[in-house]
Parts: structure tokens; sequence; C-alpha cells
């Protein structure tokens, strides 16, 4: 697993939001925003949804990842 990148606590609450909202679908609807983002030529966008997707798989996985102390 990939560990995201977050530049802010915005791409924290942009992927709890779509977690609330879509549920089971959030990555999905990630997914979609980042290749609509994409296709406007937006890399910048492109790339946080991407992070943003990332990072709601990282929050609805039940075990946790990585090293655990």
């Amino acid at each position: 697993m990939q560990v995201p990148y977050l530049s802010d606590r915005k791409s924290y609450e942009d992927a709890a939001e779509l977690i609330a909202t879509f549920g089971v679908n959030a990555g999905y609807e990630a997914s979609a925003r980042a290749d609509r983002s994409r296709d406007l030529g937006n890399h910048i966008h492109f790339c946080r949804w991407r992070q943003i997707e990332r990072l709601i798989v990282l929050l609805t996985q039940d075990a946790p990842a990585g090293t655990v102390h």
C-alpha cells in the first residue's frame, strides 16, 4: 500500500466527506473527480484527488497499515 501524501488538512476533510456521502463508493467518486480534472488539463487537482483516493482506501481498511509499535 502506497501511503498518500497530504499537503493540507483539507485533503483529509474531503476524504471524510466523500466517505460520509458515498460510503463504500467514496474511492470511486474520488477517482471520477481525478479523471475529470485530468480531462480538463488540471494536473494539480488530478494529483490531489488521486491522493485522496489512496487516503480513502487507507481510512476504510479494518487492519492497520505499516508498522505497529
